[in-house]
C-alpha cells in the first residue's frame, strides 16, 4: 500500500502552511510530503493512520508527523457536514532558512524534528498549551505568526509527555507507483468495517492476486489485513463503548463482530482488558 506524494498548498506569501479544517472529513487519502505536519483535532470521530500505527481519533487529539512519514486521518462516515474541526500546520525544516537549525539556539528543535520521524502524539499540559496556542496561529499574520509557531516548536521540544506514534522499525515504501492502491484499500475497508471484509475482495480492489496482496499489505503497513481490521474495529467499540445505553452485544455487532466471544478476544487482546471491564473505567473516571 503505497502512499500518495501530496504537494502542500503553499501559499506565495507564507513561509509555511497553515489552515483550518472544516467539513465531512479531512478530504485526504493515505500520503506523504517533505513538509513536517502538526495536527490538532478538535473536532472528529474515525481513526488516524501514522506508519503502522492505527489509532482511534478523539477531540483534543495532537501530533507531530515526521518529513515523508505516511500518514492519514479518517472521519467516520454518517457524520454529517461538520463532523470535522481540525487545525493541520505545515512547514518545512528549511522554513526560516537552511542554516536556521545550526544555531545554537534552535538544538532543541533539531533533535524534536529528529524524533519526529516515527510521529509524535503529544499529551498532558504540552498538548494543552500548544491546543491553546494553534487557533491563535491560525488568525494571526506577518511576523506574529512566525513568532508564534517558534513558540510552539519549542514547547514541544521541551516537552516530556511526548511518545512515538510507529514503530521503530518500520520502514515506508514512498515508491510513486501503485499510488492508488493504498486509497482504494483504505476506501474498501472503511467502507465495509461493520460488515464482512476478506482478502479477496481487498485484494480485487487492490488489483492484486491474495498472495500478492497479503505480501503487498504486510510489507508496506507491518500487519496482516486482519490484524488491521481488528485494531479499526476495536478502535470504533471503544467510542461506542462510551454510550453506556448500548449493549456490548450491540457494540459488537455495529463493530463488524460476528459474535460476543471473538469481539471479547480480539478486544482484550488490543485493550488488555474485556469490554466491560473497559466501558467500568470510563465511568470512573467519568466520575
Amino acid at each position: 500500500m503505497k502512499p500518495v506524494f501530496e504537494q502542500t498548498p503553499q501559499r506565495q506569501w507564507e513561509s509555511f502552511h497553515c489552515e483550518v479544517v472544516r467539513g465531512p472529513g479531512y478530504g485526504a487519502t493515505w500520503h506523504f510530503h517533505p513538509e513536517f505536519q502538526i495536527t490538532l483535532v478538535i473536532k472528529s470521530t474515525g481513526y488516524r493512520l501514522v506508519g503502522d500505527n492505527i489509532t482511534p481519533l478523539t477531540p483534543g487529539d495532537l501530533v507531530l508527523v515526521g518529513a515523508n512519514l505516511p500518514h492519514v486521518w479518517q472521519q467516520d462516515s454518517g457524520g454529517g457536514r461538520a463532523a470535522v474541526h481540525a487545525i493541520v500546520v505545515r512547514f518545512l525544516d528549511t522554513w526560516l532558512g537552511r542554516d536556521f537549525l545550526e544555531l545554537p539556539e534552535a538544538e532543541p528543535v533539531q533533535r524534536l524534528l529528529r524524533r519526529a520521524g516515527r510521529g509524535l502524539h503529544i499529551t498532558g499540559r504540552t498538548r494543552d498549551a500548544v491546543a491553546e496556542r494553534l487557533p491563535r496561529l491560525a488568525g494571526l499574520q506577518g511576523l506574529a505568526r512566525v513568532a508564534e509557531l517558534l513558540g510552539i516548536l519549542d514547547l514541544l521540544a521541551r516537552a516530556r509527555d511526548v511518545q512515538p506514534i510507529a514503530s521503530a522499525g518500520f520502514v515506508p515504501n514512498l515508491a510513486s507507483a501503485d499510488q492508488g492502491r493504498m486509497a482504494r484499500v483504505i476506501a474498501h475497508i472503511h467502507a465495509h468495517l461493520t460488515g464482512t471484509i476478506d482478502r479477496a475482495t481487498v485484494a480485487r480492489a487492490a488489483h492484486l492476486s491474495e498472495g500478492a496482496f497479503s505480501r503487498f499489505f504486510k510489507l508496506r503497513t507491518g500487519k496482516t489485513l486482519p490484524e488491521y481490521v481488528n485494531e479499526l474495529r476495536v478502535g470504533r467499540a471503544c467510542r461506542l463503548l462510551a454510550d453506556e445505553e448500548r449493549k456490548v452485544t450491540d457494540v459488537a455487532l455495529d463493530c463488524g463482530f460476528c459474535n460476543l466471544p471473538n469481539f471479547n478476544r480480539r478486544f482484550r487482546e488490543l485493550m488488555h482488558r474485556t469490554p466491560r471491564e473497559y466501558r467500568r473505567q470510563l465511568q470512573r473516571s467519568a466520575g
